[in-house]
């Protein structure tokens, strides 16, 4: 078990998932020796990537995801014992914050900054759903009661929050367009520019600002290379998936197919 150990850790050290490896890590080990089940916080996309890598370490072991509902982005993970026979709880709850939508715009992030400034650790929360005049936050159940009690302001905004109910939640719908394009290379910036409709400069400005993340990690440098399968992610303006890498065009020029989600 410790050779395994030192072994994931080593690949992740250096990495922005050094931290989140060694405590998924420390939860499969114990559900491997319970040979029970032990349950994450919310984990991004990438967080969970890191918790089926570990669990494929571990044969004993599966590992399954849920976010509240169905296309969640940020979910927990369940390491269990292959032969355990119970069905545990992921202990998800959802609230609903609501305020006067005709006076103020809230978003995402004002929420999110708000759940922060109550000095709440960002992974009890999972989504966050934000319409005109509302959002619901899938949480911890534990902090579902905590945010009921304590939650009144978003930004500038009175708001009233109140239990809300899962099964109220409807499948997260993507729309997507697809986007041919021929590139110079396949350095990250220039993807970023052919996907997200904007200069190489203007992408390495916003990489340089750390607002662009390759693989849910942040990107360090602007002549990083993407490859098909990869997944850029822009603060405000969504995630690109690199769908194909076609071959070189006549003019030396590189084909892709990029996906972006709206």
């Amino acid at each position: 078990m410790g050779e395994q150990r030192e072994k994931l850790l080593r690949y992740y050290r250096g990495t922005e998932g050094a931290e989140e490896a060694e405590r998924l890590v420390d939860l499969a080990e114990q559900a491997e020796k319970s040979q029970k089940f032990r349950l994450t916080d919310f984990l991004d996309p990438f967080g969970q990537e890191i918790a089926e890598t570990i669990a494929a370490n571990y044969p004993s072991l599966v590992v399954d995801f849920d976010g509240g509902y169905q296309g969640a982005e940020r979910c927990r993970a369940m390491f269990r014992d292959r032969d355990f026979g119970g069905s545990p709880a992921y202990d998800i709850a959802v609230v609903r914050a609501t305020w006067n939508g005709t006076f103020v715009r809230l978003g995402h992030r004002d929420v999110l900054g708000s759940l922060m400034g109550l000095g709440i650790e960002r992974g009890k929360i999972g989504d966050i759903l934000a319409t005109g005049d509302s959002a619901r936050i899938l949480c911890d159940k534990k902090m579902a009661e905590y945010l009921i009690a304590n939650l009144k302001e978003i930004g500038s905004a009175a708001v009233e929050v109140t239990e809300d109910d899962l099964a109220a939640i409807a499948p997260k719908e993507e729309r997507s367009k697809e986007i041919r394009a021929t590139v110079a290379s396949l350095r990250v910036d220039s993807i970023a520019a052919a996907g997200f409709g904007f200069s190489r400069s203007r992408a390495a400005a916003d990489i340089k600002a750390e607002k662009l993340k390759l693989n849910w990690q942040s990107v360090r440098s602007a002549s990083q290379t993407v490859k098909q399968g990869d997944v850029l992610s822009m603060r405000g303006r969504g995630r690109l998936e690199v769908e194909e890498i076609r071959g070189l065009t006549k003019k030396g020029r590189t084909s892709v197919v990029l996906k972006r989600y709206l």
